[in-house]
């Protein structure tokens, strides 16, 4: 396609990238009301200097390791856009061909922001903040870039024929396994009993980032139409469908199993479906939708049997709502695909080349994942000591309190 400037998908896509961008500090809300109140600002800040770090990378080399030319299907050219070299007003006649590929690249930074965030719900509690920083910085280029420029950047996945419209594989897959990674390498807090489930300290904060990342979640997945026409169309509606489901369906999971309808649950359950949709937003109609968010909300529940079986202690369950999640909505993409919709059909192929997908990010993200904390733990050790976890890590590593009452 010829590239040729729109001004309205302009606008289209600086809205997204906005949205995208409130995401973090949604995800930050998210988690910080469901730790424990000694270890909220921490986990606020993990997410909000993803912000800055991450950026830091994408700028000096992150998007062209992404997006720059192909090398061998595994990686793009570091040279080519360092520090937005070549990224300019202009439109790309390979990404987005009718906005300014500058707005490409703040757009696709957006997504390089959140996805590291994401894992912290897993450890929280348990990792000191040098290590972090470390951990933030090897994970977001050895891992999302690469996996990212496999499938976005026209490297080997998409090569096959893996599609995943905003992010199910490339993000939620990702950061899932890793979070399973993290969770197996750390061991349990040792502030809880075994099997001892995580009490909200402000579900009314949990519930302003989970609807923030709900807001949010329009421009995550309706901008991967990079125009304001019909398919992002169908991916802002198909959306807010699946997250509407996937709250319901939990609600009555949880009303059924538990016996009492929880706030936390069905806030929980909404964020599981809109990880679900989030692979084949663009990809399916509305009527599909519906069954991709209940679809997400079962796998998600019932995952929890997993984690229970092999007492893995994912604080926050970012294996269970993102990682699982992401597998049920790429795999599905391949059931209920519609040609008409955006070029992808439904078929045993196309569920194979989905499969095969799901498995080699989830595989290297968690053997990496797991390789990255071995290294630089030998190096210095990266999780907290038992008096620190015990008085909380606001007060041991930062030196402040979320709440003075």
């Amino acid at each position: 396609m010829t590239p040729v400037l729109n001004t309205g998908d302009t606008a289209f896509i600086i809205l997204c990238t906005a949205l995208v961008c409130v995401m973090t500090p949604g995800l930050a809300f998210f988690y910080g009301g469901l730790v424990k109140a000694k270890n909220v600002l921490t986990i606020m800040m993990q997410s909000f200097i993803s912000m800055g770090i991450v950026a830091l990378i994408w700028i000096f080399g992150g998007f062209s390791l992404a997006f720059g030319p192909d090398i061998g299907g595994f990686i793009g050219d570091i040279t080519y856009h360092f520090a937005l070299d070549k990224v300019g007003g202009a439109p790309s006649p390979l990404y987005a061909s009718t906005v300014p590929f500058i707005m490409f690249f703040a757009y696709q930074m957006m997504f390089a922001i959140i996805t590291p965030a994401l894992i912290t719900g897993a450890f929280a509690g348990r990792f000191n903040f040098r290590g972090y920083i470390k951990f933030l910085i090897l994970w977001t280029i050895i891992i999302y870039l690469p996996v990212c420029h496999w499938i976005w950047g026209n490297g080997w996945l998409a090569q096959l024929g893996v599609v995943d419209f905003a992010g199910g594989i490339v993000i939620h897959v990702s950061a899932g396994f890793a979070a399973l990674a993290t969770v197996l390498f750390l061991g349990r807090r040792t502030d809880m009993a075994p099997g001892e489930a995580t009490t909200p300290n402000n579900l009314p904060l949990v519930a302003i980032g989970a609807g923030l990342l709900w807001f949010g979640w329009f421009g995550f997945n309706a901008g991967g139409a990079y125009a304001a026409n019909e398919l992002a169309s169908y991916a802002f509606v198909n959306t807010t469908v699946a997250g509407s489901v996937a709250m319901v369906m939990w609600l009555i999971l949880d009303w059924h199993f538990s016996r009492k309808p929880t706030f936390a649950g069905v806030l929980v359950g909404a964020v599981a479906g809109l990880a679900t949709i989030t692979p084949c937003a663009g990809y399916v109609e509305p009527w599909a939708a519906i069954i991709i968010g209940a679809a997400g909300s079962l796998v998600c529940y019932f995952a929890k049997m997993v984690q229970e079986r092999l007492k893995f202690d994912d604080a926050l369950e970012v294996w269970r709502a993102h990682g699982m999640g992401g597998v049920t909505g790429a795999l599905l993409l391949g059931v209920l695909a519609n040609q008409g919709i955006d070029r992808v059909s439904a078929s045993t192929h196309q569920f194979l080349i989905q499969l095969l997908g799901v498995v080699a990010v989830g595989l290297y993200s968690f053997v990496v994942t797991y390789i990255i904390l071995f290294v630089i733990n030998a190096i210095g050790p990266i999780r907290v000591t038992p008096a620190e976890e015990r008085a909380g890590l606001d007060e041991s590593l930062h030196g402040e309190d979320a709440y003075r009452l």
